[in-house]
């Protein structure tokens, strides 16, 4: 890719190192980078990975961006931000929907954008409609800070690209740097003030906020697995009887006012 080159050329003279310098630090060879600088081959994703790190970028700035002279760096705070998504695919071009497991949860902070390790996540597929268009990641979540979804249960979840798109009220799986892998509902929009506020369904436990900088990704909760089957419906008793006939009778008597 042109920018590739041109970036990295770039790059490295304002380090003010030499090709054979460069190659020394990145533990690689001299005429990789001279391929790579004359755009006649693209470094692998985990020396990409390297020399944007190397360089302080992100991976989507060094692929996309023309850093030159008069470049600036986008704030890293913006919900619209292009980010890189890893996937894996089934033998017939499909995508897989990729299972973190509650185990995994911790080794995904660190390689939620590394091809290699989302290819070694258990995965699956579902004949399900609202599966066909986008991409899926089933989370496994663990407590009793969302019931009735019971600790155990399994997230199917859509990634969300634009944070902006995040609508208070509805459930999402969130990726932060401090909290891990957390299923919770949002309490308002993300473009109102650059953070999440993140709520319980179960009030036991007290709402809290995220920095949008602390966040890595979101996905929009779409459905859920779970092993633990609705109790019955109890039996009324007396109590619930009594109270559903007076609601009844203020809600007559207000008719006839009415």
């Amino acid at each position: 890719m042109a920018n590739i080159s041109s970036n990295l050329k770039y790059l490295r003279k304002k380090k003010g190192l030499t090709q054979q310098q460069f190659a020394d630090v990145m533990e690689i060879k001299r005429s990789l980078i001279g391929a790579y600088e004359e755009d006649r081959a693209e470094p692998k994703y985990d020396l990409l990975r390297k020399i944007a790190e190397y360089f302080e970028l992100t991976i989507d700035e060094f692929v996309s961006e023309n850093i030159n002279d008069n470049w600036k760096p986008k704030p890293k705070s913006q919900g619209s931000n292009l980010r890189i998504l890893s996937i894996s695919v089934d033998k017939d071009d499909h995508e897989n929907i990729e299972m973190v497991p509650v185990k995994a949860s911790a080794g995904y902070l660190n390689g939620f954008s590394d091809p290699q390790y989302i290819k070694q996540l258990p995965k699956f597929q579902l004949p399900l409609p609202f599966l066909k268009h986008g991409t899926f990641r089933a989370f496994e979540i663990i407590g009793d800070s969302m019931l009735p979804i019971q600790s155990g249960s399994v997230i199917l979840a859509e990634y969300l690209d634009n944070w902006n798109d995040v609508k208070a009220g509805e459930t999402y799986v969130i990726i932060s740097r401090n909290e891990g892998v957390v299923y919770k509902r949002a309490g308002n929009r993300f473009r109102e003030n650059k953070e999440l506020k993140l709520i319980s369904d179960n009030k036991v436990y007290d709402p809290y906020t995220v920095a949008a900088d602390d966040i890595l990704e979101i996905w929009k909760a779409k459905a859920y697995i779970s092993s633990a089957l609705p109790d019955p419906t109890p039996e009324p008793t007396i109590e619930t009887l009594t109270h559903m006939m007076s609601q009844m009778q203020k809600s007559i008597s207000q008719l006839n006012k009415n």
